[in-house]
Order: C-alpha cells, then structure tokens, then sequence
C-alpha cells in the first residue's frame, strides 16, 4: 500500500505569482488547462497500490479548494484529503505534524510531491528503483541535470555513479558542487519520520537553551532539504534517481507558461483528448493547443502554439493568440492579437489591441538550461517578462501593452509598456 503527500503551500508563499495568486490559491491556477496539482494527483493515480493522496499546507480551506477535492475524488476515484498546518511548517515539519495520518494504515512507502514542480512525474521508476537498491528502507530523491551556472539556484546532489547513493548534499550552494539537482519529489518509507524526529529534538533543545521558554513550535518548522538530506547524505540512506524527462518549477507567472508548453506537449501522449484539431467549421489550430468546450471561438481565429484557452472565455474574428494562458470568462474582440501573456478571469481585450509579453524561456541551445527564476526589477527597471493581466482588467480598442503587469479590476485608457499598473 503506497500514499501521496503534495505539498502546497499557503498564501503568504507563492508572492512572486501575483497577481493571479489572488485569485485562486496558486496550486489550484489551470497550467495546460487544468489546476496545476491536478497534473501530480493524476501522476499518483497511474502507480499501482496508491490508496490514498494527502494535500498539506497552510492555505484557510475555501470554496475553490473544497470544490477541487470533491470533483478530483469522483473523478480519479480516490480519497484526497487536505490537512491544514497551523502555520509554514516547512517541507519536513508539515509531514512530521501530520505523521499519524500519513501512518494510518500502515503504507510501506509514501511519496512527497512540492505542488510548484511541473514534470513527467516517473513515479513507478522511482519505487522500482528504490526496490533495486541495497536498503530496502532507503529514501529516493528524484533528480535531473542542471547546467553548472543554474545548478546554484537549487539543492545540489553529489551521488555515487555506480549506486547512486547521495554522498553529500547542498541546498542552494554559492559555489559550484554538481550538475544533478533535486527535483522536489521524493519517496520515503515511514523510516523518515525517525530523521525527521531527531531534527525536531535537537532543535527544540536549541531553542530552549537560547531563550528558556518553549520552543516547541519554532522547532517543528523543518526543510528536508537543509536539516535532513544533508544529515542522511553519505549514510548509505539516500538515492538520487535520475530523470532525463522534463522538468520546471513554477515559481513566476512565466513559468507557468513554459510549463503549460511543456504539459501540453506531453498531451499528444497522454491525453490526445484535450488537444484541439483543425476542422473546417473551428478557429486555425497550430501546435499544441487546449480549448475548454464552454469557450467560443470565431472559426476565423488563429491559435497556437501553446494557448490554452479557459471556461466560457470568447474570442472574436481574426484574433491572434500564442505562447499564452487565456483563463476563464475572458473576451478577446476582433483582431486582437495576444502573444507571451496571461489574461486573466472575466478581463476584456478591445479591438485591434495587442497584449505582448517577453518570454522568459530557457536557453533552446542547451539541453541542461532550466527557466531562470527572474527578478521583477534588474537596475531599477521591470525586468522585460511576459504580460499579466489580472482578474476583471478591460483593455480599450487599438491599444499596445507590452512587457507590463495590469493589477485586478483596472480599466485602461492607452498604451503601456514596461510598466506595473496599479
């Protein structure tokens, strides 16, 4: 019997996200066409045993995420549950407060998924390669290649190359220490909690030596990466499995739609179901595209590569859509042309404007490049990324916005560029 844990976060994480993160809390935004953690629920559906999948984090429970639980349970036909921690616990304290239920009924070996991840998700590889190795009771990390610049911006992995035990680990490093990095999913046998257990000891035995009163509460916030992995490494207790498959986190708005690209090309696999096909009486299909049947779209449009269009969102005649995320209840006029952009909920684009973004992909000459998680700001000026609109924006006729950040609910009157519109 095996269990899925995804880590999800709460609001005051996922900053870099907004403004679509006020809207609906960031793991429930639709990457591909559907909420991004639907994509690790369904990964966790396909592994044989899996009896049940826990959400943790420390989000209030809302309507959007209750109304996400029921219709994933009837859909994939397995209990998901959401454990609220009563506060950012880290990655090893919310599993280590929620060990019991984990615990309950006795799983051989869970997994742990951070929500932010996009990935072809190998999970069946990772548990027939943790039963290859040595211990039966070791922990796998899931890990992929990084160039030696980018490797700094994540936890880095130094494995034997024969065994692939990890030998020493560094979260973050300021110089460079290996290639492999840690793709935030990991599988763990109930053994962890012992690891997790002395951390939260020794920490709560610091504290109290610090300060005298109880800091019971300051010692359950636990990151894996840096209390425990970097204890188990060179233990033989930990594995690195190495995935050439794709890989991104979601940290920027940016990100999601590389990640949405990346999703949607794995469609023509996986689900061939929810990619649009030309057909005499629809828009012009190029690429990969995903239209929500509720949308409309004038037969004279041109959509692709990689658009995802939303719930009951309208686009007009001649409208020209890429390398965007068009989300519910949005109306694009006639002739629009909207490129490396999000728009947002119920927002309104107006004739012959145009929404233009930078995008912020990875270099396509290296096959190690990962997306770089961009500053807002580099020497005083909004760094040139894709164009967000928030929720309920109306942008009027013949208009330009490019590389600019619209906040909810504004109501534009002309052109703007490189700019944040509060």
């Amino acid at each position: 019997m095996l269990k899925a844990v995804i880590l999800i976060g709460g609001p005051q994480k996922g900053t870099r996200f907004r403004p679509l993160s006020f809207e609906v809390p960031k793991p429930l935004f639709p990457v591909a066409g559907v909420p991004m953690i639907q994509h690790h629920i369904e990964a966790c559906t396909k592994v044989p045993s899996m009896k049940e999948i826990l959400l943790v984090g420390f989000y209030q429970p809302n309507e959007a995420l209750s109304r996400f639980l029921v219709s994933a349970q009837q859909e994939f036909k397995i209990p998901i549950r959401y454990l609220q921690e009563y506060a950012a616990l880290g990655t090893g304290g919310g599993i280590y407060h929620f060990r019991d239920q984990i615990l309950s009924g006795s799983p051989e070996a869970f997994f742990v998924l951070n929500a932010d991840v996009c990935s072809e998700f190998p999970l069946p590889e990772m548990l027939a390669f943790q039963q290859q190795c040595r211990d039966p009771h070791s922990f796998v990390i899931l890990g992929t290649t990084a160039n030696r610049k980018q490797s700094l911006n994540y936890g880095c992995i130094v494995a034997n190359t024969e065994t692939c035990e990890v030998l020493h680990y560094v979260e973050k490093p300021s110089t460079f220490v290996s290639e492999i990095i840690n793709c935030g999913i990991y599988l763990f046998t109930p053994a962890v909690f012992q690891h997790i257990g002395e951390v939260f000891q020794r920490t709560q035995r610091e504290l109290l030596q610090e300060d005298g009163t109880n800091g019971w509460q300051r010692a359950e916030v636990i990151r894996l990466e840096q209390d425990v992995f970097t204890a188990l490494a060179g233990r033989g207790k930990l594995y690195v499995y190495k995935t050439d498959g794709f890989w991104s986190q979601i940290k920027s708005a940016g990100s999601a739609i590389y990640a949405s690209r990346l999703y949607l090309s794995q469609y023509s696999q996986c689900h061939p179901e929810r990619l649009a096909r030309n057909s005499p009486e629809g828009p012009t299909i190029r690429g990969n595209v995903y239209i929500h049947p509720t949308a409309s779209i004038d037969r004279s449009a041109v959509l692709g590569p990689n658009v995802s269009i939303g719930k009951g969102v309208t686009v007009g005649a001649g409208v020209r859509v890429r390398e965007s995320i068009i989300l519910h209840g949005a109306s694009l006029q006639d002739h629009t042309c909207v490129l490396n952009s999000i728009v947002g909920w119920d927002s309104t684009i107006g004739r012959w404007a145009r929404v233009e973004g930078t995008p912020s992909d990875p270099n396509p000459n290296d096959p190690y490049a990962k997306i770089d998680s961009e500053t807002l700001f580099r020497d005083g000026r909004l760094t040139p990324s894709i164009t967000i609109l928030g929720c309920n924006v109306t942008i009027p006729a013949e208009v330009v916005i490019l590389n600019s950040i619209v906040l909810p609910h504004k109501e534009l009157s002309r052109s703007f560029k490189n700019q944040i519109i509060l």
